[in-house]
């Protein structure tokens, strides 16, 4: 795990509430054009392990992951919404189907990634926290603690559970505000809960589990968990957003912008031989235009998807007609003012804890050039 400081500190030294990763150093990179381009030379070199000028799909893979990994996104694998993060960057330099990419090219869609990574840093800016049990132990010996732990305990449903199912599931239930990792995450579990679970195991106690056992055995288990928490801290990619239309708004209102997402989504549409178009592609159409509007993709987000498919019936979008190119683009944008008002109606907020594995340093894509 990487080092830092606490109190849900940032990585790296100094108090506060955390790292905050928000593209301002990202901007100053791209803006100047003599070091932007040294840059782009120092790592195309780098990349082009065969020396012929351009690089290959298994050349750029170590540049899309540090672009993870300079986000503090999870490693490839470990997370369908990352994944799709990936994916998409990977098709912005090969343009899905391209094999090779010149220096001129990868130097254009970097700086398209970078400033677009800024912005939406800007956006919605992404937290590094470090997450080293001394926050935990404050929350343990907090007037809180007792109350917060009996709700939690009388919401639970778990007739036959035993006392370390109990409390494996009210870790669950604990936040980075409280100074818990995410205790999903494979890692975390092995390395600082299932040590901390070792007090409860064996145990014999009465069915069905009292609250006093459960309050007096949970703190024991928890202050073991800060007690490994300090000895290994965890560090973990905190970030919040809020869908409430107002990327829509914006998008809808900037005819050029608009226009001009809407021409990148048709060409990801086939035609048929009188030029019109499926409707079924509508939704591939949205997710192209996703970004521009500040959607996330289809499947990413569950509440997100029930409004998508809320508009999406609202309007017929899945019956399978063929229309002319002037109507998908219409009835796109319809779909866009739709989703629009249902969220500035009801917005929708998430947050996501990420650990990450590996040191923020071991990004190299945005370190300086030798």
């Amino acid at each position: 795990m990487a080092s830092g400081s606490a109190k849900n500190k940032a990585v790296g030294g100094g108090g506060g509430a955390g790292q905050v990763l928000d593209g301002s150093d990202i901007m100053e990179l791209v803006e100047n054009e003599e070091v932007f381009s040294s840059f782009v030379d120092h790592k195309f070199q780098e990349l082009d392990r065969d020396c012929d000028g351009k690089l290959s799909v298994k050349e750029l893979e170590p540049a899309v992951a540090d672009i993870g990994a300079a986000l503090g996104l999870p490693a490839q694998g470990t997370s369908a919404d990352s994944d799709h993060i990936y994916s998409e960057v990977l098709n912005e330099f090969t343009h899905g189907k391209q094999e090779q990419v010149s220096k001129t090219e990868f130097k254009e869609v970097l700086s398209d990634i970078l400033l677009g990574m800024a912005a939406g840093l800007k956006r919605d800016p992404i937290v590094i926290l470090r997450i080293d049990g001394e926050d935990l132990g404050e929350f343990i010996n907090s007037p809180s603690f007792e109350p917060e732990m009996i709700s939690i305990f009388s919401e639970f449903d778990l007739p036959e559970g035993s006392l370390r199912d109990y409390i494996t599931k009210a870790l669950q239930q604990l936040t980075v505000e409280q100074g818990m990792p995410p205790s999903t995450d494979s890692w975390v579990m092995s390395n600082i809960v299932e040590p901390a679970l070792q007090t409860v195991a064996g145990c014999a106690h009465e069915q069905p589990i009292s609250q006093d056992t459960f309050l007096a055995e949970f703190k024991k288990v928890a202050e073991s968990v800060a007690q490994h928490l300090a000895e290994q801290p965890v560090i973990v990619a905190h970030s919040e957003n809020t869908f409430d239309g107002s990327g829509i708004k914006r998008l809808l209102a900037n005819k050029f912008e608009l226009d001009k997402s809407l021409e990148a989504a048709l060409k990801t549409v086939p035609k048929d031989r009188n030029g019109k178009m499926s409707k079924e592609y509508l939704r591939v159409a949205l997710d192209v235009v996703g970004p521009s509007a500040g959607l996330p993709p289809y499947g990413g987000l569950e509440e997100m998807d029930k409004v998508v498919t809320d508009v999406f019936n609202m309007v017929n979008a899945d019956d399978g007609k063929v229309v002319k190119e002037d109507e998908f683009k219409k009835l796109l944008t319809e779909i866009l003012g739709s989703i629009m008002l249902q969220l500035e109606g009801s917005p929708i907020s998430v947050s996501s804890n990420s650990v990450v594995h590996e040191p923020l340093t071991s990004s190299t894509l945005l370190s300086p050039s030798s």
